[in-house]
């Protein structure tokens, strides 16, 4: 059996990265490897496939390939998306998973029987729909957990963080894996740590908008190391608008106003005060602020801030049931109650920022979302410039041979490769547990010729 081909299919491939780790590790034990379908919906997936992988078709949606029509194979690959379970937890097989995309999974291994599979998701799955706040894992998990089991397979499961297997990011993702023949071990790991400095391209164009001037006005290129910026927390290593003047010159006072009321809107007592449910963020009268800042200028100070669109004048929000709810699911939405009286609040938000957070190039970066990839900045040649797709590709472990360059024509099309790489898998995370699949492969098989 020298050379001997293993094949798998790739289901929700993303940009393909589980198969890349997946053939990196059975190619250096000395297999051949063959995917046998690739399925996935999503364009710019397509499209990413499509020019890393040029002699493959991409099928669509999995729902509508017939499991008679897909070949015999060895491993399943699969990073699913988590829908809700509705009835999950009742132990009653395909009955619990219909009509999610994991019992596209499910089927597809009842009808062929592969040696094994491999699937990634969020960290999330483990306590989706938990009874108590005390249990281990969800009723959604669980019932993952035993349908695969019910099929025949041995299985283990673990939360990984990529930063330990030589990724420059701070990244944990659930992986399940399965055999006919053995338990699979997801422990000790040999440690691989690494920086953003690791990845970080150099001498790049730098971005000199008037965002990124009102940042050097008050801070050094340096000091920008691992700031977040944005008006929603407080503390050392975050920005808000009004310490760089973004929306017009503010006061020291002023600055210290915006700092305690960005705090103090949050302390559940004002519920009680104002007489609404709690929620992150009440907006407070000016009588309520001059109890914890009071200062003679007071409301010439929020009349400033106002102005200037630093803060708002609403009413407070209360919770109210939508429409929407049914017998098994009490659903809430917050609504302006105008028998309050309005009060002050911070205008929130960090995507309108040209940049959401600094990296830091002697550390790891926080884990990479698809919402912010876009607004993350870099230091390089004494200015700012935005996160490179070639640099996002090896925050994740993908190999140089891949690339997302199609995409680095216009800023939609670089919105549309961060997105993809937000979604994606730690290709080295992938690698180490899919060397122990070989491993075990290897014993089944009894040895390659």
């Amino acid at each position: 059996m020298k050379n001997k081909t293993i094949r798998f299919i790739d289901l929700f491939a993303g940009m393909g990265g589980t198969r890349i780790g997946f053939e990196q590790a059975f190619k250096a034990a000395g297999y051949k490897t063959e995917c046998v379908l690739t399925s996935e919906i999503k364009e710019a997936a397509v499209k990413a496939l499509n020019n890393n992988f040029k002699d493959e078709k991409v099928l669509g949606d999995i729902t509508q390939i017939e499991t008679n029509d897909i070949p015999d194979f060895d491993f399943l690959l699969g990073g699913f998306p988590c829908q809700a379970f509705s009835v999950a937890g009742k132990q009653r097989g395909f009955a619990d998973t219909r009509g999610t995309l994991f019992f596209e999974i499910e089927r597809i291994l009842e009808a062929k029987k592969p040696y094994g599979f491999l699937l990634e998701n969020v960290e999330g799955l483990v306590t989706h729909d938990r009874v108590k706040p005390s249990d281990k894992i969800g009723r959604t998990l669980n019932t993952i957990i035993k349908s695969l089991k019910a099929l025949g397979y041995k299985v283990t499961w673990k939360v990984l963080d990529a930063q330990n297997f030589g990724i420059a990011q701070v990244r944990n993702r659930i992986y399940i894996v399965g055999t006919r023949e053995d338990e699979i071990s997801l422990e000790n790991f040999p440690v691989k740590k690494s920086t953003f400095a690791d990845v970080m391209e150099h001498g790049l164009p730098t971005v000199n908008g008037e965002f990124s001037r009102k940042l050097f006005e008050v801070y050094k290129p340096e000091d920008l190391y691992g700031k977040s910026i944005k008006d929603k927390r407080g503390g050392d290593n975050n920005i808000h608008s009004w310490d760089i003047g973004l929306r017009g010159s503010v006061t020291d006072d002023q600055k210290r106003l915006m700092n305690s009321l960005l705090l103090e809107r949050r302390k559940r007592r004002w519920a009680d005060v104002i007489g609404i449910d709690w929620m992150d963020g009440m907006p407070l009268t000016t009588e309520q602020i001059r109890t914890f800042y009071d200062d003679p200028n007071l409301q010439d100070m929020l009349d400033d801030l106002k102005q200037k669109g630093y803060l708002v004048l609403e009413h407070p929000k209360k919770k109210v049931k939508t429409k929407t709810s049914t017998r098994t699911r009490i659903i809430y939405e917050r609504i302006p109650d105008e028998t309050k009286p309005k009060g002050y609040n911070i205008v929130t938000g960090k995507l309108s920022f040209e940049y959401s957070r600094i990296l830091c190039p002697s550390s790891t970066t926080p884990t990479l979302v698809a919402m912010d990839m876009s607004t993350i900045g870099v230091v390089d040649n004494g200015g700012l410039r935005n996160l490179t797709l070639a640099e996002g590709l090896r925050l994740f472990g993908y190999p140089p041979s891949y690339s997302l360059e199609e995409f680095n024509n216009n800023k939609k099309g670089i919105k549309q490769g961060f997105d993809l790489l937000g979604n994606t898998v730690c290709v080295p995370v992938i690698k180490a547990i899919s060397e122990r699949l070989a491993s075990s492969h290897e014993k089944m098989d009894g040895g390659k010729e």
